[in-house]
């Protein structure tokens, strides 16, 4: 009884934002010397941040399958972080996971780096 009882009022799993190019642009100008400093994590593989589309500046290439391995240590530096990828499917994986393992304050770039290129 108390078991069905507890899932009734159990709260819904947490999910991250969803942030356009220019949110995420002006997330990135307001980050100031007193701030955290927010953390871009790009899950692509290496062979993609590094190609044709490049990448956002400052950003931490850590491929999807790799994330399990160091999401505590991502989790322990205490900073917003933003999940990019190609488009969004990846990066909504790695938010998930992030904050399964406790993050917060968790975004995904909608439309990823297709998304980012093409608002120039």
């Amino acid at each position: 009884m108390f078991k069905a009882f507890s899932r009734l009022f159990r709260r819904p799993a947490p999910e991250p934002q969803w942030l356009d190019v220019a949110a995420l642009r002006r997330r990135l100008a307001g980050d100031g010397p007193s701030s955290p400093g927010l953390l871009i994590l790009d899950v692509r593989g290496a062979d993609e941040f590094d190609g044709p589309l490049g990448h956002i500046e400052g950003a931490l290439n850590v491929p999807l399958a790799e994330l399990g391995a160091r999401q505590n240590a991502i989790a322990a530096a205490g900073r917003p972080v933003v999940c990019v990828c190609l488009t969004d499917k990846r990066s909504a994986a790695a938010a998930a996971q992030l904050m399964g393992c406790g993050l917060r304050d968790v975004a995904v770039l909608l439309g990823g780096m297709q998304a980012w290129r093409e608002a120039g």
